[in-house]
């Protein structure tokens, strides 16, 4: 009876169907991330590079930036971001109310029509 049941059940991959990573990283991060790094550290270093008093500044300065720019491309472009930027849309607040109809043409009409009150006299 136990091989009956061996025959029922097949071995089945569990990587198909998954995205490619390396480690942490989604395989279709890697390009745009190395680009965000590289043109992080020619603006700090070659445009800015003269405005930091030692290379720390510099290479912290790199860092930041790079980590803001790939955190900006990893929630604009990947895969569930949904997740992430759903938080950020805002719920209409639905409430019931009961107004008469007036048109505007209406309105109008009755302020060119309307007579002005002579100023009242203060005693």
């Amino acid at each position: 009876m136990s091989q009956e049941q061996d025959k029922d059940f097949r071995p089945v991959n569990q990587i198909l169907g998954t995205q490619p990573s390396l480690g942490p990283i989604p395989a279709d991060q890697i390009f745009p991330w190395s680009v965000i790094a590289v043109a992080a550290y020619f603006i700090i270093n070659g445009i800015f590079g003269g405005f930091f008093a030692d290379e720390f500044q510099k290479w912290l300065w790199t860092a930041l930036i790079t980590g803001w720019g790939i955190a900006t491309w990893w929630i604009l472009t990947g895969g569930r971001s949904w997740r992430f930027l759903s938080k950020f849309i805002g719920v209409p607040r639905w409430t019931r109310g009961i107004a008469r109809y007036q048109s505007f043409l209406e309105i109008n009409h009755e302020a060119k029509n309307r007579k002005k009150k002579p100023p009242r006299r203060r005693k």
